[in-house]
């Protein structure tokens, strides 16, 4: 298969990550703006690394809006950085 037709599945130079457990239960589970964003991501997120970020930022005081802001930061130091790679 090209990797023109596999999606960003393995298009990235980063370490892969093995996860226990069912991810898209995990996945079923989440706040609906965080699926949403999961869904939209220019990378593949697991669930488990996205809800602590979510979690964290609301934590501190953030609001939903601010917890997706900073995902979104996340994902572009990320992308620069596969980039370097």
């Amino acid at each position: 298969m090209s990797r023109k037709g596999r999606g960003n599945c393995g298009a990235s130079r980063l370490r892969r990550r093995s996860r226990a457990g069912d991810p898209m239960h995990r996945f079923d589970a989440l706040p609906p703006p965080l699926r949403r964003w999961m869904a939209e991501a220019a990378r593949p997120w697991s669930p488990s690394s996205c809800l602590a970020i979510w979690r964290r930022v609301l934590a501190r005081g953030g609001s939903a809006e601010e917890a997706l802001a900073h995902l979104d930061r996340t994902e572009r130091a990320l992308l620069a950085r596969d980039a370097l790679q």
